[in-house]
């Protein structure tokens, strides 16, 4: 079985994830939070590292689409 542990984000981000994957395949913000993460462990695995460039392009993007302030 597999074990879960909760992260908090403010209200108002949650109600602006919830519009933004209204339509698509992600079903709840959990959802969406967990392919994300997942996205950037497996970057990092595969090249050994997040060089800082990287982690800023990430970041941008990730504000980018608001889910960053």
């Amino acid at each position: 079985m597999t074990e879960y542990t909760t992260v908090s984000i403010p209200k108002e981000l949650g109600d602006r994830v919830e519009e933004t994957i209204e339509g698509t395949s992600f079903s709840s913000t959990s959802d969406l939070v967990r392919f994300l993460l997942r996205s950037i462990v497996i970057q990092h695995q595969r090249r050994g590292e997040l060089t800082e460039a990287e982690f800023e392009e990430i970041a941008d993007q990730l504000a980018d689409l608001g889910y960053l302030d």
